[in-house]
């Protein structure tokens, strides 16, 4: 089964421009973690903060574009893994191993048809 972590953590702690020595710490460990998952890491990746995001949102059948995301909130989706797992037990299993600076959350959702 298919599974997607997000990974949702407060993003200031990361600098502006995600160049500092905090998220060289959490790259680090995040290699060490794609090691661990081997085989069962489909893929995934990290993302540019929410500085440079865009929403396209419809309401009443009209689109309109946003800077950033919709909300604002304490935490920010971050980043993701992709991962093929034999059910949620394991899914969690692997979500709770999943390295975050400080607090977060890791939001498992299983695919659409991911079997």
């Amino acid at each position: 089964m298919q599974y997607m972590l997000l990974i949702y953590e407060d993003e200031s702690l990361y600098g502006p421009d995600k160049s500092g020595p905090a998220i060289q710490e959490i790259v680090g460990k995040h290699m060490a973690f794609n090691k661990e998952l081997g085989a069962a890491r489909v893929g995934g990746a990290g993302l540019k903060s929410t500085a440079a995001a865009t929403t396209v949102r419809t309401r009443g059948g009209a689109k309109t574009v946003h800077d950033g995301p919709f909300a604002e909130t304490k935490e920010q989706l971050g980043g993701y893994y992709l991962i093929d797992v034999p059910d949620l037990d394991a899914a969690i299993a692997i979500a709770k191993k999943l390295p975050v600076l400080q607090d977060g959350s890791i939001e498992i959702r299983p695919l659409l048809g991911g079997t």
